[in-house]
């Protein structure tokens, strides 16, 4: 059953665009003029019944960082269908034509619910580690190198100065998004009634003995008062360091907060560093779930697009329902992680089977064909081809995205 149309959106579909993904949510969007400015209705699709907008997605043009590239992404956001208008087909009809017409040859999202997007052929690629740490108990490591300079920024010239760091994380991990000069004005948005009775937001640096910043941490506090004393909470948004000396001395600083009891962090990577910090990695308090989600729209580009950690050459068949002009047969080259691969269609016999959303999962590096193949998801047709595409498809360090967008 359908009863409703899908259509480019337009520029003055912007407000009833945001209040109907906030209302299918559950919390309340105000129009602002830097969300106005960022609407790029070319990029939105709107579900229509009676000229009534019924439901909503959206791709953001930002780029991602893939083993060793940083590459087009579409930044899939904004799916929603008014609650009296489920169950008709109208998600199903929005995703499936969005995933066709991005002109990326990778989409990527946040699943808020993980059982829809699987269907539509994305696979979980990077899993978000949460930690909830107990202050009291985490015991840091005193910072015995030279520790350089901590000191803040003010918001409102801070993205220009951090963008780079932002941009070096991008050349490092997988997995990492990048963000415009508009997309950092958007993030450092730091209005009153969005702050949930924490403070302001703190941009905390660190600068080297040149005086020059190679890290930063963006937090909030939030004050508590137990029988026992203070028992304050900080809430870390976002940290980027790639220099040993600037994560342990951020580090360092934010696990010994005066008067606090608490840290959430909310966007740690499976190998994140500061588990080498603390005496007690179990006072972390981690907690493991997927955050991003990849769809390989276009596979030859795709697979030619990232790097290999070790040598392969393997034929690929993969299978999608959806887009059917990518099934077929793929003869993957690659030298190693410091040459361009290559990716072509071929008629040779398939090495190795597999539908787009195992590609998809395993395409930023952090999981392996193996854990599919014991499920018959991946099937070996040549003996060897799995260890070693699995070993090729592989990244030195697993990817995080340190963001929801």
């Amino acid at each position: 059953m359908t009863g409703y149309d899908i259509r480019t959106a337009v520029a003055a579909d912007y407000d009833e665009f945001l209040a109907l993904f906030g209302g299918a949510m559950m919390f309340e969007m105000r129009p602002d003029d830097l969300g106005r400015q960022m609407f790029e209705p070319d990029r939105a699709l709107v579900a229509v019944d009676n000229d009534e907008i019924i439901g909503t997605t959206r791709a953001l043009t930002r780029d991602l960082s893939v083993p060793g590239a940083v590459v087009p992404a579409a930044h899939v956001t904004a799916v929603g269908v008014k609650p009296i208008h489920r169950r008709r087909g109208v998600m199903a009809g929005l995703i499936s034509r969005q995933l066709r017409e991005v002109p990326e040859a990778i989409a990527v999202l946040w699943a808020s619910e993980p059982g829809i997007y699987g269907r539509f052929g994305y696979g979980a690629a990077a899993f978000d580690v949460s930690y909830e740490v107990d202050l009291h108990r985490v015991g840091p490591r005193a910072v015995r190198t030279r520790p350089g300079e901590l000191g803040e920024l003010p918001a409102d010239d801070a993205g220009k100065q951090l963008a780079p760091l932002l941009r070096s994380l991008q050349e490092h991990r997988p997995g990492v998004s990048g963000r415009s000069e508009l997309g950092w004005q958007k993030h450092l948005q730091d209005k009153p009634d969005s702050r949930d009775g924490k403070t302001a937001r703190r941009i905390l640096v660190h600068r080297d003995e040149t005086g020059t910043i190679d890290g930063y941490a963006l937090y909030r506090g939030k004050l508590n008062w137990e029988s026992s004393g203070p028992a304050n909470e900080v809430s870390l948004e976002e940290l980027v360091a790639l220099e040993p000396t600037a994560y342990r001395v951020l580090w360092h600083h934010l696990l010994t907060m005066d008067l606090s009891a608490k840290l959430g962090y909310g966007y740690a990577a499976l190998d994140e560093p500061v588990q080498q910090l603390v005496t007690t990695p179990t006072a972390l308090g981690r907690r493991v779930t997927e955050s991003l989600w990849v769809r390989v729209t276009d596979v030859a580009r795709a697979l030619g697009d990232r790097r290999y950690a070790v040598p392969v050459d393997v034929v690929l068949e993969v299978t999608d329902e959806l887009i059917p002009a990518n099934s077929g047969r793929y003869r993957l080259t690659a030298d190693g992680p410091h040459t361009p691969a290559r990716c072509e269609r071929t008629e040779n016999p398939a090495d190795l089977v597999l539908s787009v959303t195992e590609l998809g999962a395993a395409y930023l590096g952090g999981r392996r064909l193996a854990e599919f193949a014991a499920t018959g998801r991946v099937i070996e047709h040549t003996s060897g081809a799995l260890a070693t595409a699995g070993a090729a498809f592989g990244w030195p360090v697993l990817p995080v995205s340190i963001e929801i967008f």
